[in-house]
């Protein structure tokens, strides 16, 4: 097992005499050094994707890795926001559909198991979190547990909530993660440095809830979503997970939308 970055989010590469299978495409630009990336692992074909979710920078590489031979397995939800226009209010855009070669080729509602080159991996898909589309994906043997978009190491995450996700779901799949990790875990995030394990993803988990808490109680004492920003809820954790493309600000928003 292997794990790319830098094309989108983090992908996992699993080879075998069954052809790779890919957790997770990137995005479309970085095909020729996915290429060569992927070739410097071994002569398999490509054969096998699993989409954690629908956005763009995990599932907009499905046309090509598609074209190489392989076949796509994604959450129902998934094929769902692949195969519209989906306006995503948070970043002030509208993703087109992708096109009929991109689309997952077998789709589940809840909970899966796969074996591919004699491991086998259980994909559980999650309450609405990061988005109503996300999905866990553990390789049991070797005990990797991808958890995509719920977890992003060491930075503030997104949360779309244009397509179904939410803070309170951001927890609860942060415990799911807790649930199913153990100290031997190998962990990988959606985002952030990609090879994690149980106690960062427990930090993770602990800055989420703290957070949450602090902009509820602001909240509640109904001050204005500016005022609420001016407050600094986040500023114990700023120096650590606020130097990425989730600001304080930005954060404090996607909490204040969902308490």
């Amino acid at each position: 097992m292997s794990v790319l970055e830098g094309s989108g989010g983090n992908v996992a590469v699993l080879t075998g005499p069954d052809g790779k299978l890919l957790v997770d495409a990137g995005i479309t630009v970085s095909k020729p050094r996915m290429m060569e990336a992927l070739a410097s692992l071994s002569n398999d074909p490509i054969r096998h994707l699993i989409n954690t979710h629908w956005h763009f920078d995990h599932a907009d590489g499905n046309e090509w890795v598609h074209g190489e031979g392989a076949t796509i397995l994604a959450h129902e939800n998934t094929k769902k926001h692949l195969s519209t226009m989906q306006r995503v209010e948070d970043w002030d855009f509208n993703f087109p559909a992708l096109a009929p070669g991109a689309m997952p080729t077998e789709t589940f509602s809840q909970d899966k198991t796969l074996s591919v080159n004699r491991a086998t991996l259980q994909m559980k898909h999650y309450k609405p979190a990061h988005t109503d589309s996300d999905i866990s994906v553990h390789f049991v043997e070797a005990d990797v547990l991808h958890v995509a978009d719920t977890f992003w190491n060491g930075i503030y995450p997104f949360i779309d909530y244009s397509t179904g996700g939410n803070i309170d779901g951001m927890i609860l799949a942060a415990d799911a993660n807790l649930r199913t990790a153990t100290e031997q875990t190998i962990v990988i995030p959606g985002h952030g440095y990609p090879v994690s394990n149980r106690a960062e993803l427990k930090e993770y988990r602990d800055m989420l809830v703290a957070i949450r808490g602090n902009v509820a109680k602001l909240k509640k004492q109904e001050l204005s979503l500016e005022a609420i920003i001016a407050a600094k809820p986040t500023a114990a954790y700023d120096s650590k997970w606020g130097q990425f493309v989730i600001t304080p600000a930005l954060f404090t928003k996607l909490v204040y939308e969902g308490v």
